[in-house]
């Protein structure tokens, strides 16, 4: 028997979008537009979820759920509240009075779906429960023609008809299996599967991609894809259930525990006094499929996250009444809220300000403009990083359990191998990380250099139009361009370096740190060379680490009227211990956590050039070496860096 969903809503045109999404989905529906019909149907039939707007001609929908919550018979009623009202205080009064959740307009029918699914059926998204199938197809005769088929075989079916859509269900249900059609508006058929591929979530999901085509060359594209199967439409009906039934056997022995996507459902909060801009980010973060909470002050921000939780935070740094600084401390230092990825939006590049924004605990900042393709690519970013740090959690807590168990009765043999299997899984969600920042810096790289092309083309075309100002304009557009060029690339070297492998053998160290001062490109700096111990590691990545900490010290040291580099080492047991240092600008101590993150910087680009990555690769390089890295220092008066690699004996082995 399928859940009843009620949906109270005044407009005929949302009520007529959700109800054909809900029955897709395999819901029965009942829909009204006021208060009086929702009472009646109430009343009379037996519901399993409420879709509740908030204004309705004849009352009000806190008012109806202050009913619903209050009568022993509705008591437990799942409600989602479903809103265009703007104000804060409507969402907190709703989400105090008893609702489930509240979205606001426009919404993203698949999440509301997806929301309504959780509260009737907990168990959906387990595949093992279930023989479920997602099809998705723009074709609503062929995919009906599909559940028909599907559902006299014995399956469970939910339909999409978009790749979109069908993306947000798969992220929500996780199916038994995906059918998908290879030619679909916007999101195309191969573009789906690779994305199930790439999320943690989805990748076990077995995939067979439909196609109408005779190009021969079809199904080779659709394997490449990572689909698991491929099926020509005008097959009968019969090989493709064969095809499915193979897949979900394969499925079903594959396991695996369960984790969250990154493409499921996600909410946004955004904090801005502007209204404008804040209205701006709002349409840009409900086009690309997030649910968003708008809030103008960080008084109403606090009183939002006391009653509903987000996924991402974007935090204006410079506000009335209680501003960015304060309202992100308050967010941090709070313990449901301090792994929630909080980036700070700043107006102006201003150091102090946000050196004190990063450490009052925010997770990024990046300047505000009108164009969100680098904010779109931090917040996805930031989420990624929340979901294997999640995990990497999860692992960690796994892992001490199973100590505390097999310290109890089980052999230490069984502890090693759980280990071993636990680590081999957190080495994975650690490369998934990687991959995702390798993707997400190589697709800046298309549009950066049409901007970079149009503004030459300005330049080179149209001079004799241009004043002053134009051409200063012009300057600037290509400047930036560079240094997003620069960065791109820094972000790539970063993703790329953690997918190389180690190739260990002897290191001369002085060889390296003169081949390395060579490619500083140093003229001005004095540099002095101590006693440099070998040591045991990969050549290429060694180099590099040495070229970026010698490249820092000369940079920043810079404004010194003689500077002075020196380099040294000694060894201490097992480790060969190696330093530069700089009598250049140092840095405040108080700030050291954010030193070796990527895009973390402890001065502004107008004192010193750079992107924020290069210490980010010396401690990527150095971990994986199996080696420590830290630095010391005051303002004005240099700064320290050392770190370690294995130490070798004088037989050339390690020690």
């Amino acid at each position: 028997m399928n859940e009843v969903v009620l949906i109270v809503d005044d407009s005929l045109t949302v009520r007529m979008d959700l109800a054909e999404a809900f029955e897709s989905a395999g819901f029965e529906v009942l829909s009204c537009g006021t208060v009086a019909e929702a009472r009646a149907l109430l009343a009379s039939r037996r519901i399993g979820v409420v879709v509740l707007d908030v204004i309705l001609p004849d009352g009000n929908g806190v008012d109806l759920l202050t009913e619903i919550r209050a009568s022993a018979a509705s008591a437990r009623l799942p409600v989602l509240m479903l809103s265009s009202e703007a104000e804060v205080k409507d969402r907190i009064r709703g989400l105090r009075t008893g609702a489930d959740e509240y979205v606001g307009k426009p919404y993203e029918r698949a999440y509301v779906v997806a929301k309504a699914r959780q509260f009737v059926r907990p168990d959906a998204a387990s595949p093992a429960t279930r023989r479920s199938i997602l099809v998705i197809d723009d074709s609503v005769t062929f995919r009906e023609q599909m559940r028909q088929a599907f559902e006299e075989a014995g399956y469970a079916v939910t339909v999409a008809g978009s790749g979109e859509e069908g993306l947000a269900l798969a992220a929500s249900l996780r199916p038994g299996a995906i059918v998908v059609d290879g030619l679909l508006p916007g999101m195309d058929g191969a573009a789906l599967i690779r994305r199930v591929r790439l999320d943690a979530a989805l990748r076990g999901i077995p995939c067979v991609l439909l196609t109408g085509s005779e190009d021969l060359g079809a199904e080779l594209r659709a394997l490449d894809a990572g689909a698991d199967a491929f099926v020509r439409k005008d097959e009968d009906v019969d090989v493709i259930l064969a095809k499915f039934a193979a897949a979900l056997r394969v499925a079903a022995g594959a396991g695996g525990e369960a984790t969250s996507s990154l493409s499921g459902p996600k909410r946004v909060l955004a904090i801005d006094d502007s209204n404008t801009y804040l209205q701006e980010l709002g349409e840009m973060l409900h086009g690309e499929g997030y649910d968003v909470v708008l809030a103008h002050s960080g008084e109403e921000a606090l009183d939002l996250l006391g009653v509903q939780t987000v996924d991402c935070i974007l935090l204006d740094l410079m506000m009335p009444g209680l501003g960015g600084q304060e309202t992100c401390r308050r967010i941090k230092s709070s313990a449901g809220l301090r792994d929630t990825p909080l980036i700070m939006l700043t107006a102006l590049e201003d150091r102090a300000a946000v050196l004190e924004g990063l450490a009052a605990g925010a997770d990024d900042y990046i300047q505000k403009s009108g164009e969100f393709d680098v904010l779109k690519a931090r917040i996805r970013t930031q989420m990624r990083r929340q979901q294997v740090e999640t995990e990497n959690r999860r692992i960690r807590e796994e892992l001490l359990r199973q100590e505390i168990e097999a310290g109890r009765a089980r052999a230490a043999q069984e502890l090693a191998e759980t280990r071993a299997q636990m680590v081999l899984e957190l080495k994975k969600k650690n490369e998934e990380l990687e991959a995702f920042s390798y993707s997400v810096s190589h697709d800046l790289r298309g549009p950066l250099r049409a901007i970079a092309g149009y503004s030459q083309i300005l330049e080179e075309d149209y001079t004799a139009l241009l004043d002053g100002e134009g051409h200063r304009v012009i300057g600037e557009i290509q400047a930036n361009c560079n240094m997003m060029g620069a960065l791109i690339n820094d972000l790539l070297e970063f993703s790329r370096l953690g997918r190389t492998p180690i190739n260990a053998a002897l290191l001369d160290m002085d060889e390296l740190v003169a081949a390395a001062w060579s490619r500083t490109a140093s003229t001005a700096a004095e540099l002095r060379i101590g006693p440099l111990p070998p040591s045991r590691g990969d050549r290429a990545l060694v180099m590099q680490v040495w070229i970026n900490l010698l490249s820092n010290a000369v940079k920043y040291s810079g404004g010194r009227e003689r500077p002075v580099i020196e380099v040294g080492g000694h060894l201490e047991s097992a480790e060969a211990v190696y330093s530069v240092r700089d009598n250049g600008a140092g840095f405040d101590m108080h700030y050291y956590k954010k030193l070796f993150g990527v895009f973390q910087r402890l001065h502004s680009s107008n004192e010193f050039a750079g992107t924020g990555v290069g210490l980010a690769i010396v401690h990527n390089i150095v971990t994986r070496h199996g080696g420590r890295i830290w630095a010391e220092s005051r303002e004005g008066e240099g700064a320290l860096f050392q770190f370690t690699l294995p130490a070798m004996d004088g037989d050339g082995e390690e020690g």
